[in-house]
C-alpha cells in the first residue's frame, strides 16, 4: 500500500511509519522537517506545515492517510480539502479525551463524546486541559464530514514507551531506577491504562490493511492497568532498591502541591471513566499487547541511550523528601 503521514516522526507518529515500512508499505512522510528529519531514509519525506502547505499534496494520490498531529477542527477540513479525492481512506488518531465525562464505569465506541457546546468559544485553537477533550471531538467530526464512510478513528489513552517527547512515563521509569523512597499519590488504584507506542502502531496500520473505517478505541488491556500496579512494575524492573510510600492527595493539596503537574499520569477521580475504555473491539480487529516490563526496560535502555545529564524531575528531590518526612512524622 501507498500510505501518506501527516507528521510521522514524532513517537506515535514514529512508530507507525515504522510498523509501516516494516510491513512493506511505501510512505510518504509530510512534516515540518523539526522533528526525526533523518529517520526512515527508506521513505518519502515531503517538508512543510500542515496549516500552510498542504498544497504540496496536490496531484498525489495514496491509499491511505494517517494524520497523527491534528488539534484543531480547521487543520482536519483543510487536509479533506486536499486530499478528500486523493486517498482511499483517512486515518484520524484522536484521544479518549474525546469522551464526555457521564458517571458511568467506563466507555466504549459508543460513548457520548463533548461537542462544540462543551468550549466557551466555539472557535478557538487554543489547546489546554479544557479543550483538548472537545477540539478532539469535533476533529473527529471534521474527518467524517471531509472523508464521509472512508473516516477511520482510533482514540488511544496515555501512550508510553521509547521516544516519548512528553516525559510522563519515563519519570516514573527514571525515578524507579533511582530507588530510594518513592512519594505516590493515592489512592494506588485508580485506573491508569496505557498503551505501548509500537502496539499502538502497529494495530493502526493493521487496521488501514484492513480497510477499516468506524472508530476503535486504541487502548490498554480489558483488565485496566492501576496507578499502582504501573509503579509497582517501574520498582519491579529497577536497578535500585526502591520503595513506594502511598500519600493521601488530599495531604499533599493542603501543601499547595500541584499534583498532575508534579506527579505525570497522575488523574484525579474525574479521569477514571476514559480510563476505564473497552478494547474489546480493538482486540476482535487485531490489538495485542507486550508486557508491561517490556515497556518498562525498553524505556530505560532509550532514556538512558540519550546520553542526557540527570534531569530534574517534575517534582524536585529536596521537595519530594520534605513532602515524604512530613507524611512519615505524622502521629
Amino acid at each position: 500500500m501507498d500510505i501518506l503521514f501527516i507528521g510521522g516522526t514524532s513517537f506515535v507518529g514514529r512508530h507507525t511509519a515504522q510498523a509501516a515500512i516494516d510491513r512493506g508499505h511505501r510512505v510518504t512522510l509530510f512534516h515540518r522537517g523539526k522533528t526525526g528529519a533523518d529517520l526512515f531514509p527508506e521513505a518519502e519525506h515531503m517538508t512543510g506545515d500542515r496549516d500552510t502547505g498542504l498544497k504540496l499534496l496536490d496531484g498525489r494520490t495514496w491509499d491511505a492517510a494517517i494524520d497523527v498531529c491534528g488539534y484543531v477542527p480547521r487543520q482536519v477540513r483543510q487536509a479533506a480539502e486536499v486530499l478528500a479525492g486523493s486517498v482511499g481512506r483517512y486515518c484520524y488518531i484522536s484521544s479518549v479525551s474525546a469522551y464526555k465525562p457521564t458517571g458511568a464505569d467506563g466507555v466504549d465506541e459508543d460513548s457520548p463524546l463533548f461537542g462544540a457546546t462543551d468550549l466557551e468559544d466555539p472557535q478557538t485553537e487554543t489547546v489546554d486541559e479544557q479543550t483538548y477533550g472537545p477540539l478532539e471531538a469535533l476533529c473527529e467530526r471534521a474527518g467524517i464530514e471531509g472523508f464521509g464512510d472512508r473516516t477511520l478513528i482510533v482514540r488511544p489513552t496515555y501512550v508510553v514507551g521509547p521516544h516519548d517527547p512528553t516525559d510522563r512515563f519515563t519519570y516514573w521509569v527514571r525515578r524507579a531506577s533511582a530507588g530510594g523512597e518513592i512519594l505516590a499519590p493515592g489512592p494506588a488504584d485508580a485506573p491508569a491504562q496505557v498503551i505501548d507506542a509500537r502496539d499502538l502502531g502497529a494495530f493502526i496500520v493493521g487496521l488501514v490493511e484492513q480497510g477499516r473505517d468506524g472508530v476503535f478505541n486504541g487502548v490498554g488491556p480489558a483488565d485496566p492497568l492501576t496507578f499502582g500496579g504501573m509503579l509497582e512494575a517501574c520498582v519491579a524492573t529497577a536497578d535500585a532498591v526502591a520503595m513506594l510510600t502511598w500519600v493521601d492527595p488530599a495531604f499533599l493539596q493542603e501543601r499547595d502541591v500541584e499534583i498532575e503537574s508534579a506527579f505525570p499520569l497522575w488523574g484525579g477521580p474525574e479521569e477514571f471513566e476514559a480510563m476505564r475504555a473497552d478494547p474489546s473491539k480493538s482486540i476482535g480487529a487485531g490489538l495485542t499487547f507486550r508486557p508491561l516490563d517490556e515497556t518498562i526496560r525498553d524505556t530505560r535502555a532509550w532514556d538512558e541511550e540519550r546520553g542526557l545529564p540527570e534531569m530534574e524531575g517534575p517534582i524536585s528531590a529536596e521537595l519530594e523528601a520534605e513532602l515524604l518526612a512530613a507524611w512519615n512524622a505524622r502521629g
